[in-house]
């Protein structure tokens, strides 16, 4: 019972967290599952309330997606995270969980600090942010965390930020969804009490979360997403060298 209570809570706080930064689900409640079921079930578990609290999200932030940001960065992001999911079983290692860490940890020292607002992505510095942050988020089974980090490198408003980040993350998930199932559909049905608790979960996270959302201004909004990707590259450097 509060292990469940403990998925809950963790899954909501994933929903507030994606609705601020564009990524969190699959990064916070991933870890806690892998505990109970393993890494592989506990990512196929996942993807369902990730896919859920994303399609919430897009529809609460639609008008504000950035089309040319979606078409060039997203598209390329979305390809580079499928090539790297297919290189994940032959290249994934714990030194690159190091170095994807370190490489998190940057981009959020760069955000946090202000610079990354002084280096701005514009035509083809755009495509090729896009392919190599989907490929390294693929390799390591993250890409959300990546891919906001690459977006911070866009002069975008904070709606705008999320909103695209969601778009690109509904369009990643529809092509991994399907191959989740295919592999693990028995497994998820066994365990789908768990599907059921982070999705309610996520759903009102992601509620409270654009609630939460609106009231950051455009400063503050960057500083957030750059403290959580540093956040995300001290735990993937961590687990890196728990690995090695």
């Amino acid at each position: 019972m509060l292990y469940d209570i403990c998925v809950l809570l963790i899954a909501l706080l994933g929903g507030v967290v994606a609705s601020v930064s564009g990524f969190g689900i699959g990064s916070l409640v991933t870890p806690v599952l892998s505990l109970s079921v393993g890494t592989k079930l506990a990512i196929a578990i996942v993807s369902v309330p990730h896919l859920v609290g994303t399609t919430i999200r897009f529809f609460m932030l639609r008008q504000h997606v950035d089309k040319r940001v979606l078409i060039g960065f997203g598209i390329m992001s979305a390809v580079g995270g499928l090539i790297g999911a297919l290189l994940y079983a032959s290249f994934a290692t714990p030194s690159l969980t190091l170095v994807f860490g370190s490489i998190l940890i940057f981009a959020g020292f760069m955000g946090a600090t202000g610079i990354s607002e002084k280096m701005q992505f514009r035509g083809p510095s755009a495509w090729i942010a896009g392919g190599i942050s989907g490929v390294l988020g693929g390799m390591v089974g993250n890409q959300g965390g990546i891919r906001s980090a690459a977006l911070l490198g866009f002069n975008i408003s904070k709606e705008t930020f999320v909103a695209t980040a969601t778009a690109i993350g509904l369009i990643v998930d529809g092509a991994r969804m399907p191959v989740y199932f295919w592999n693990h559909h028995e497994a998820m049905f066994e365990n789908s009490k768990w599907i059921i608790i982070a999705t309610i979960g996520v759903t009102i996270g992601t509620i409270v979360g654009a609630k939460l959302l609106k009231k950051l201004n455009q400063r503050i909004f960057r500083r957030v997403v750059s403290a959580l990707i540093f956040l995300l590259g001290v735990f993937m450097l961590f687990q890196g060298l728990q690995v090695s």
